[in-house]
């Protein structure tokens, strides 16, 4: 795709898509349209120093493409409410499923490509595995109302004889990466352990509180988030057969692996102890996620994954130690 294709980004000051307009930006794209909710000024950081031409609220965007009509050449949706421990499925359904729907209908009608962001939430406890085969999301139970909206749209997507010209819904696992400093609890186990160590010189995880894992064993495919981009740039750029597409990294790694490598990364010794597990989480936690990267692969995608303790090294070394952003 040419440098000067107009790109809109949604949830674009967040995590995942202020990088991804960092990346387009670096690969000499600037045309880029920027939607979210811009009333969060933590998350005003995230923008510093990038390129675009328009910044429209998410709320008003689509009166915003009726008054101007633009070309648009290329969508990511991104944006979502990412919240695990909101139990409001109306929040979700309104912003994960409607709001979705409005962006598919748009881009179909359009005749736009677009990525979508799913999540590995869909997947629930893991007991039908982590395929990205299309028949497993009418499946699917997840765990909470976040996994349920996702699942809700994927299922809505497959089954949509109208669709974009192209079109990938990616089941993002667990992404840690710069930028991410607004999120809160909802932020990495690396950027909370980075965080205690600075303050405690010490790591606290959550106890297992079911057999067969020990504490700190609990297992996830944790993806860095500068392979997201890779990703996301190349469907963009190859355009390949629509679906669902699985985006870890296809090595489920235990909790206690990473805060070793965030240690590691600031020079230390791993000093971990553990706690309870809050109980409002409890019963709907995940203990072992991995992605199966098959159709990715298969697809032609041939890039190297970031290893759990490469990744870490640069998100601890070059962004948390420097409070810098990508």
């Amino acid at each position: 795709m040419k440098n000067s294709a107009t790109i809109v980004i949604t949830g674009a000051a967040g995590f995942i898509g202020s990088c991804l307009l960092g990346f387009l930006n670096a690969k000499g794209y600037n045309n880029l349209i920027l939607v979210d909710d811009f009333s969060r000024l933590d998350k005003t950081p995230n923008l510093e120093g990038k390129k675009f031409i328009i910044k429209t609220e998410r709320e008003s965007f689509f009166d915003w493409l009726r008054n101007n009509q633009p070309t648009i050449d290329f969508v990511f949706h991104i944006g979502a409410r990412t919240d695990t421990t909101e139990f409001d499925y109306a929040v979700h359904q309104h912003l994960n499923v409607d709001y979705s729907q409005k962006i598919w209908h748009y881009c179909t009608d359009n005749n736009i490509p677009l990525v979508y962001a799913s999540s590995a939430a869909t997947y629930g406890s893991g007991e039908f595995g982590y395929s990205d085969d299309h028949e497993l999301p009418f499946k699917l139970q997840p765990l909470n109302p976040y996994g349920i909206s996702k699942n809700e749209f994927d299922k809505w997507a497959i089954q949509q004889s109208s669709c974009p010209p192209f079109w990938a819904g990616l089941k993002f696992f667990n992404v840690y990466g710069p930028n991410e400093y607004h999120k809160g609890r909802m932020a990495s186990v690396i950027w909370h352990a980075f965080n205690q160590i600075k303050k405690d010189g010490r790591v606290k995880l959550f106890k297992s509180h079911r057999p067969g894992f020990k504490d700190g064993q609990q297992l996830r495919d944790f993806v860095y988030v500068k392979d997201v981009l890779n990703v996301c740039y190349w469907l963009m750029e190859n355009e390949l057969r629509s679906g669902i597409y699985n985006l870890g990294t296809g090595k489920a790694r235990a909790f206690e692996d990473l805060v070793k490598a965030t240690f590691a990364g600031l020079d230390d010794t791993a000093n971990i102890s553990f706690i309870d597990m809050p109980e409002d989480i409890r019963d709907k936690y995940q203990y072992f996620t991995e992605a199966n990267m098959q159709k990715l692969l298969d697809a032609g995608y041939s890039h190297s994954f970031y290893s759990l303790e490469e990744g870490v090294n640069d998100y601890v070394r070059n962004y948390l130690a420097r409070q810098a952003y990508y």
